[in-house]
């Protein structure tokens, strides 16, 4: 699919002032991790590489709808933006949580809350630990290691090539990253050479627990975690694709697309509507708009079969059309 910044902004259907994405502030010095990460590699990784990142995002999107958005914001579509945009905010996004997680404190331990919640998943922390390894070492070329709080409130550890990450589209497991091992060579290479092992061994001497538990605890409510649920639910982005192409040819007096596809707008309808609703989503409201649509579009069929006029068609187009958007508003709160 090409990329149309107008669809994106239309999917977001948010408004902000423009923002200029620049490096976070490091809360230590370069020389901070020696007995994991040189000096040299924090500064060059920092300055050098995250720095482009940044550069480069903010050349991207200059001009575009994208500079209101949150970085996040960004994310959650990456599959409909360029590549530049994609990689590059993937970048700044993945290297402001590394440093985040970073401290030179010694004996950082997780929270009761988050202690609970890796026993339950992984039975414990070491368990935790060798699943991360595993996903970093294995990860082919570049790319990163997470600890992700998915939508279903559970941790999973998951790896992404490049600068992907959990909440990009392009991710197989989604959710919001609370850990992130970053395995471009340029992170350890110069200390570690090709002993990829060696420095994930390391790296966890220097991992700051409680950024991680705040982390945990803020991403259970996070708004977020339903945008990223709801834009899992596949069957409403197929229909919301369908009823694009139908309800806005209409407005514009083309009647061609909905006369051809009528049918399947029907059919995606009663996919829609026999789908796993997420579970943050599930109200009568939601029920009761997945009936409606399934109706109308059932009732769109019809008429467009019968041949009826055009201004029928129209009108039914326009209830379909606005009940659709009352789903997205209600999954969007």
């Amino acid at each position: 699919m090409k990329f149309s910044i107008t669809l994106l902004f239309s999917l977001l259907g948010i408004i902000g002032i423009s923002q200029t994405h620049s490096l976070p502030k490091l809360k230590y010095s370069y020389s901070a991790f020696t007995s994991s990460i040189d000096s040299t590699t924090m500064e060059i990784h920092y300055t050098k590489h995250h720095q482009a990142y940044v550069n480069n995002l903010n050349k991207a999107i200059a001009g575009t709808k994208l500079e209101v958005l949150p970085i996040e914001e960004i994310m959650l579509n990456a599959s409909l933006t360029p590549d530049a945009v994609r990689n590059n905010a993937g970048g700044h996004y993945n290297h402001s949580l590394f440093w985040d997680i970073l401290t030179p404190k010694k004996d950082k331990k997780p929270s009761a809350e988050l202690y609970k919640a890796i026993e339950e998943n992984f039975k414990s922390i070491d368990s935790l630990k060798k699943l991360m390894n595993q996903a970093a070492a294995s990860r082919f070329g570049s790319g990163w290691a997470w600890l992700v709080l998915t939508p279903e409130k559970k941790l999973v550890v998951t790896s992404t090539a490049n600068q992907d990450n959990p909440i990009m589209d392009v991710s197989k497991v989604r959710g919001i990253p609370l850990i992130g091992i970053d395995v471009w060579e340029h992170a350890y290479y110069l200390k570690y050479q090709n002993k990829r092992a060696d420095y994930l061994g390391a790296i966890w001497n220097i991992i700051d627990w409680d950024v991680i538990s705040n982390r945990y605890t803020a991403a259970l409510t996070d708004p977020l975690m339903q945008k990223i649920e709801k834009d899992n639910w596949q069957e409403l982005k197929d229909f919301h694709k369908i009823i694009a192409v139908t309800y806005h040819s209409i407005e514009e007096n083309n009647f061609l697309p909905i006369k051809e596809l009528s049918g399947e707008l029907y059919l995606k309808a009663l996919i829609l509507k026999k789908s796993t609703v997420p579970n943050s989503l599930k109200n009568e409201k939601t029920k009761s708009a997945l009936e409606k649509i399934s109706l109308l579009s059932k009732e769109i069929n019809s008429l467009v079969e019968k041949n009826i006029k055009e201004e029928n068609i129209k009108k039914k187009m326009e209830e379909l059309h606005n009940t659709f958007h009352e789903l997205q508003e209600n999954c969007s709160h």
